[in-house]
């Protein structure tokens, strides 16, 4: 299940997740965002209840966007234990992805 965070839910869902929280940052109008849609969508699926799979608006949730210095979108975050373990920013291959997430399960 791929989820949406917002400021509201940011807290509960990715901070005192019991497991490691991949967010993806990104906005509408971004084309490697985009592109990267379907790619985040699989992930959810491969990892769920191993892991939670997720997206920021960065336009709607500008604040989280700032709390986690994003610069550049599309904008990877690995979140473990509260804390940001490792992030990754730009189309990126799945496996990449899939590797870095696996390495915090």
């Amino acid at each position: 299940m791929e989820y949406r965070f917002t400021s509201e839910n940011f807290e509960a869902e990715v901070l005192n997740s019991d497991v490691p929280v991949l967010v993806d940052f990104y906005a509408d109008w971004c084309g490697p965002c985009k592109m990267m849609g379907p790619v985040v969508e699989g992930l959810a699926e491969e990892f769920d209840g191993k892991a939670k799979v997720g997206k920021i608006n960065v336009d709607e949730q500008p604040d989280l966007a700032a709390k986690y210095n994003v610069m550049s979108i599309p904008f990877f975050a690995f979140i473990k234990n509260g804390e940001l373990v490792d992030s990754e920013m730009g189309a990126v291959p799945k496996d990449r992805l899939a590797q870095k997430l696996s390495a915090l399960t």
